[in-house]
């Protein structure tokens, strides 16, 4: 979408900026309406969503466990709750943040966007993972249960 100016038939910068703009508009209003929808309908309460098929069957904690009642404590400002009910899900929301703030910086700018992890970054990523569920799962680690 271009903006045109009665004086001057060419699009105007600030249309282009705007055309830019709707990725990372989109996506924020996608993320922005799924925590309001978790933010309104409570994941304590029983029956609202499914349970986490693998704690269900073996009882083990998976690394998103906690996840959405996370989200719902970040949505109603209780950082506290939503550390001890997933804090790696915590971390990854303030990532997302700072991610989604650069994008919006750099298509501004006219600029891609360029996440390329290398294997150093995706094997600290999947060991962090890796680690965070072994340890949530262990009997000192109880303090990691959602």
């Amino acid at each position: 979408m271009q903006h045109v100016n009665a004086d001057n038939p060419m699009p105007t910068r600030s249309g282009a900026v705007l055309g830019r703009l709707a990725g990372p508009a989109g996506v924020l209003a996608a993320v922005g309406g799924a925590f309001a929808y978790v933010g309104t309908v409570d994941p304590n309460e029983p029956g609202h969503y499914p349970a986490c098929p693998l704690l269900q069957y073996t009882g083990i904690y998976c690394p998103g466990c906690g996840g959405l009642r996370s989200a719902h404590a970040v949505v109603h400002g209780d950082l506290l709750a939503a550390l001890q009910d997933n804090a790696l899900a915590v971390v990854g929301y303030a990532l997302f943040a700072v991610v989604w703030t650069v994008w919006v910086v750099r298509a501004a700018r006219g600029r891609p966007l360029r996440i390329d992890p290398g294997p150093v970054q995706l094997w600290a990523a999947g060991a962090l993972l890796l680690v965070f569920t072994v340890v949530r799962n262990l009997p000192f680690g109880g303090w990691l249960h959602p």
